[in-house]
């Protein structure tokens, strides 16, 4: 389909953190539970997505569940309009569409790695806990590493807001999906910005870090 980039794919995150997503996209596979075989055929985009809602509890498990459906929401090809998640009339429409829902999907993936990274991050590092320096510093490491992967998906998310927003699409709006059109335009006004709320998760982590690396055999 015209103007559509490579779906987004976890190994091309330009960090320097790369082979641990990789590894860490491993472990949320082996993670999954086996899909019965009485499950029914996914092919689309719409269906994978809708088994992310059906899966949306938080739990470590369940997060990670979610990350793989929404994945390959990212990789499928979209249903025909008919099946849409929106009214569809006409190609215009569904272009539309087709950006705001490879938006919707980003910013989900980003809620999902935000939820996983809280997961393992520390927010304060006591000294009682000094015992277990090297097990929090590993913790820290891989809540990072989440929070970075988040950071690459609000990239994608703002091309495909600005795609949205074109002018020629001024006029549209689908109003079953109106929260997306929403999440459009609070990224275009700032109001919903990843990248500052992930960067002071981040700065926030590095300070705890640096408290744990502080402490010696003196420290408890």
């Amino acid at each position: 389909m015209e103007g559509f980039a490579k779906p987004a794919d976890i190994q091309r995150v330009k960090y320097q953190a790369k082979h641990k997503l990789t590894a860490l996209f491993l472990l949320l596979l082996l993670c999954l539970p086996a899909i019965s075989g009485g499950a029914y055929y996914v092919q689309y985009k719409e269906q994978y997505y809708k088994l992310y809602h059906l899966h949306y509890i938080q739990y470590p498990d369940d997060t990670m569940e979610n990350i793989y459906w929404l994945e390959q929401a990212l990789k499928a090809d979209f249903a025909n309009p008919l099946y849409a998640l929106a009214l569809i009339e006409d190609k215009t429409q569904w272009e539309k569409y087709r950006y705001l829902f490879m938006m919707h999907i980003n910013l989900k993936l980003i809620e999902q790695y935000l939820y996983l990274g809280n997961k393992w991050n520390k927010r304060n590092a006591y000294f009682y806990n000094a015992p277990w320096k090297e097990q929090n510093l590993e913790s820290l490491k891989t809540a990072e590493t989440c929070y970075k992967t988040a950071l690459y998906y609000w990239k994608d998310a703002k091309d495909w807001a600005d795609k949205a927003l074109d002018k020629r699409f001024r006029f549209i709006n689908l109003e079953r999906i109106q929260n997306w059109e929403d999440e459009a335009g609070r990224i275009a006004d700032g109001s919903l910005d990843y990248e500052k709320i992930i960067g002071r998760e981040l700065a926030l982590l590095e300070q705890v870090r640096q408290k744990f690396q502080a402490m010696d055999e003196y420290t408890y």
